[in-house]
This record gives C-alpha cells, structure tokens and sequence, in this order.
C-alpha cells in the first residue's frame, strides 16, 4: 500500500508550486487540497479561502479546521506537504496531533523575508525548505532546496 501525501497550499501562485510536485504521484498517493476559486481547478478538495485581512478571518479559519478534520478523517495521510499559506495550517496541526510528518516549503516568491505561515510553522514542521540561499539566516534549521520550478 502506498504511503498518502496531502499537498495543501492557497490557490494561485503558491498552488502552482506545490503542483511542480506531481512526479511524487509515481510512487506516492497524492491528496490535492486548495481554495476554492472562481476559476476551476483538478484538485480533491476545496477549502474556503482565507485572508488575514478579512473581517471574517476568525470565522473561515474555523471553518476550514472543521473541514480539514473531515478530510483527514476520511484520507488518513502520513504526510502533509504545503507551500502556504493560512489555508494550510489546521492540516498541521491535525498532523502533529497525529504524529504525521509535516513539510513546508517557503514560497519562492520571497526571496529576503518569510511569510507569516512559514514563520508560524518553521519551528514545529519536520522538514522547512527555503528556496532562496538568502534565507539561510532568518530560517537557520531550514534546508535550502533551490527553485521547485
């Protein structure tokens, strides 16, 4: 039986990395979760998409945990990979509680400053990858891996 990775990002350009990751598929089930978007993308789940600025950020992060215990509870997977943001981190901390192995991979669209998940999850991931060498400094326990493109 083949291990289960759930890949999580936000839709868009964080999206779009985290598909670079396909070829995993060869040896690997791979679980795709996202936001929902006006546009329609091949994906096994859609969350609601969350934004730090909204009015409403307390209520769709809620929202989102609810229904990324339903996900887990029906998926079960043994790992959890994310590229961000907000969406993703119900995922991780489900994957803590159940002693899954968690990656996260910094956008790389930053190339001198972390974004607000990466910063939040450097310190409790399994695996934290940078992408630019120049982040070498802010993320010291990280990996750097180079471009995913």
């Amino acid at each position: 039986m083949k291990k289960k990775i759930l890949l999580i990002s936000s839709s868009g350009g964080h999206f779009e990395e985290l598909k670079q990751l396909q070829p995993l598929s060869e040896k690997y089930d791979l679980i795709w979760v996202t936001e929902k978007t006006e546009y329609k993308l091949e994906v096994d789940y859609l969350l609601k998409q969350t934004g730090s600025k909204s009015k409403l950020f307390i209520l769709d992060m809620i929202y989102n945990a609810f229904l990324s215990i339903r996900i887990w509870v029906k998926e079960r997977p043994d790992v959890i990979i994310s590229t961000g943001t907000m969406v993703a981190i119900p995922m991780f901390f489900l994957a803590k509680i159940f002693k899954k192995k968690t990656i996260f991979i910094e956008t790389f669209a930053r190339i001198y400053d972390g974004t607000k998940t990466g910063m939040l999850l450097y310190k409790h991931v399994d695996l934290f990858i940078y992408q630019w060498e120049s982040l070498s400094k802010l993320y010291p326990k990280g990996h750097y891996g180079g471009s995913i493109f």
